[in-house]
């Protein structure tokens, strides 16, 4: 993967975060503050208005520069935790120009580890986690498989939207969601299901 399609995907899920502002926020606000599409949007409308002027000295550089521009306007804890992923996806690729298959892995893999670390959850606790996790996975499955790019994106895509949609079954554990206790089972977490949307679109224009 070059560092143009590193920006592509970048470029997707900026235009997504803006564009779902409204749905991610009417998700949000079944089991919590519904702030979360808000607070998504304004963070990457900064990394869109800035889009031009980012350092693209390599694909490293350029996606830590999205995350400092995008987490310093995103509210309560999900600027941290989107920051913390990227941060940690960045220095996976730092002085690379092209990304390879197990690169992406390892990318996952570390914004995964970075959100346990910054917000305390794991595997169903009913966070986005619940949905990155399924879709690392099938990525790494697929390239072992040695199936086609665009293969791996629909994979990942279709593994993120099973994963998201089943955690209508679990009871949030992490956010604000955790105080409504039982209630938040039988609602779809956002942040899962804004994983899967992402990865859909991502797959869509691969």
């Amino acid at each position: 993967m070059t560092q143009e399609r590193v920006e592509y995907v970048m470029r997707t899920i900026t235009d997504q975060c803006i564009e779902n502002e409204r749905y991610f926020s009417d998700l949000d606000s079944v089991a919590g503050d519904g702030d979360f599409g808000y607070s998504l949007a304004r963070g990457f409308e900064n990394v869109r208005d800035q889009w031009d002027g980012f350092d693209r000295a390599d694909a490293g550089t350029f996606l830590q520069k999205v995350a400092v521009t995008m987490s310093g306007r995103i509210g309560g804890t999900s600027g941290p935790i989107w920051g913390t992923a990227v941060l940690r996806a960045a220095g996976v690729v730092k002085g690379k120009h092209d990304v390879s298959g197990d690169d992406v892995v390892a990318m996952l893999r570390a914004a995964v580890e970075g959100i346990k670390a910054r917000g305390g959850a794991d595997l169903g606790d009913k966070t986005l986690i619940d949905a990155l996790v399924p879709m690392t996975d099938a990525i790494e499955r697929e390239l072992a498989a040695g199936s086609s790019p665009a293969d791996v994106a629909r994979a990942a895509a279709t593994a993120a939207r099973t994963a998201a949609d089943a955690t209508k079954e679990l009871q949030a554990r992490r956010g604000r969601a955790a105080y409504t206790g039982e209630r938040s089972i039988g609602s779809v977490d956002p942040g899962a299901t804004a994983v899967a949307v992402l990865a859909e679109k991502i797959a869509e224009g691969w």
